[in-house]
């Protein structure tokens, strides 16, 4: 939809001229001749941009720029003869983005009037940014963190390409989300999105539930069917689990990535679909090219821009306000009520490492809200979370869990009371209660000392300690508060 502008001159020569600039624009333009007009069109309408003309027949452009709304203001560019030049500057101070001095040459009009459209629609990018950092959300995805901060921002920036987006990250993290909010973003919002998970498909039909099949062209193919890449046709493909797809397929997926061009199965003729494709992986897809499972050609094709999804525990306080968005969700799916978290409930969402990531959080909470009738959600209430090493590292510095613990992997980590034995050492012994440390000051000793005999290699001592290095890092950070 083009540009409105509203013209606020009071010579009708002069408006009519400056309408006649902006016509090879293909902007919409009004003309007001005097200030009272201006602000009754203004109580009605909201243009994009206004042309102000300082000195007006019954009232000054500066009474109509005090008068302009504080919310959704529009950008104002003031006309000025050079006798009223201070005025212009004056005008700016109090709000006005340019000036422009008569008499006015058209390309230096269109260019000042293309400057403040453009100056509008990057102020609203910035606007839509800051909101997405105040709330956490972006389409479909939530979380305040630097790290989903960045992820908003290349979506933001590549959605409008054609340039193929690659997502990875952890089972779980939400990469079909983040595909979707690639497509919300884009310009090809409004046609399909159509999504594919090449690991749930077995390996004989895929190429069927990609391009298609005709009548006859296997057993079972009873009738025409259309593919995804026809389905898809002037929106987004979107190929999750991609490095799962069979070799062989993988060379007529890249010709179709190249041509824009397929054949149904059992087809001999070629059909031509826009789409812009977006592919996901759970694993490293360059290690797949190495290991000889991806081809590196179809890796560099679609390797454009990388989105990586981070794990849920390196998001920080994410946890807690994915959780309760998700509490208030599923509530009104099971008919049941929610108010809020206790504080415990949250300190003990931000104390687990959710190896499962979003979707583990999503299955806790439907199963607390299915087994509770409480509106207002206590860690209590909370299912045992599978033993994470973090999690075990947490009760006993030499990360050993005892049989129990071992047999059963739901056996949550937070209610092992056994005592436990490093292997290489004695159990340490307490002789009363003056030998009783606060756990995380022993957990503090054993892992510093774990990184000194590493050369204060973290990664290695992680390694050893089977912790991740994120884990340490994030350890050591609430130590130094």
């Amino acid at each position: 939809m083009p540009a409105s502008i509203l013209i606020v001159e009071d010579t009708e020569s002069l408006a009519l001229l400056y309408q006649s600039y902006l016509i090879p624009t293909g902007l919409k333009t009004f003309v007001a001749g005097t200030g009272q007009a201006a602000l009754d069109y203004l109580d009605a309408n909201q243009p994009d941009l206004i042309i102000l003309d300082i000195m007006l027949p019954d009232m000054s452009g500066m009474d109509i720029l005090a008068q302009l709304p504080e919310q959704n203001r529009p950008d104002v560019i003031v006309l000025t003869a050079h006798a009223s030049k201070e005025l212009a500057v004056e005008a700016i101070r109090h709000g006005a983005i340019d000036f422009l001095e008569k008499p006015i040459d058209a390309e230096r009009f269109r260019i000042t009037v293309n400057n403040g459209l453009k100056l509008k629609t990057l102020s609203k990018k910035v606007e839509e940014y800051q909101s997405t950092f105040e709330n956490g959300r972006f389409c479909q995805l939530i979380g305040k963190s630097s790290a989903m901060q960045s992820v908003y921002q290349i979506i933001s920036n590549a959605a409008n390409s054609k340039a193929t987006v690659f997502i990875t990250g952890e089972s779980g993290t939400g990469k079909e989300l983040c595909a979707k909010a690639v497509h919300e973003c884009s310009d090809r919002k409004q046609a399909p999105f159509v999504a594919l998970n090449c690991a749930a498909i077995p390996k004989d039909l895929i190429e069927s539930e990609i391009f298609g099949h005709v009548k006859g062209a296997f057993t079972g193919a009873t009738s025409n069917r259309e593919g995804a890449a026809g389905q898809a046709n002037g929106g987004t493909l979107f190929l999750d689990e991609l490095c799962e797809m069979d070799l062989g397929l993988q060379s007529k997926l890249l010709r179709f990535i190249q041509t824009g061009t397929f054949q149904k199965v059992g087809s001999e003729t070629l059909q031509s679909v826009n789409v812009r494709f977006v592919c996901a992986t759970n694993r490293d897809p360059w290690l797949e090219v190495q290991e000889g499972r991806f081809r590196e050609d179809l890796y560099y094709r679609l390797y454009v821009i990388p989105i990586q999804l981070p794990p849920l525990r390196d998001r920080g306080e994410d946890v807690v306000q994915i959780a309760q968005a998700m509490f208030e969700r599923i509530a009104k799916e099971e008919g049941k009520f929610f108010e809020k978290l206790t504080e415990n409930a949250k300190q003990k969402l931000l104390n687990y490492d959710w190896p499962g990531n979003v979707r583990q959080l999503e299955n806790m909470i439907r199963n607390t809200l299915v087994m509770n009738h409480s509106e207002v959600i206590d860690a209590h209430m909370f299912p045992a979370f599978p033993v994470t090493n973090s999690n075990v590292q947490q009760i006993a510095p030499s990360n050993q869990v005892n049989a129990e613990s071992r047999a059963n992997p739901t056996f949550d980590a937070v209610q092992t009371q056994s005592p436990v034995i490093t292997p290489n050492e004695p159990a340490v012994t307490m002789q009363s209660h003056f030998d009783i440390r606060p756990m995380w000051i022993v957990e503090k000793e054993y892992i510093e000392q774990a990184i000194e005999i590493c050369g204060n290699n973290i990664p290695k001592a992680a390694a050893m300690l089977e912790l991740s290095p994120s884990t340490i890092y994030r350890k050591m950070k609430t130590w130094e508060q």
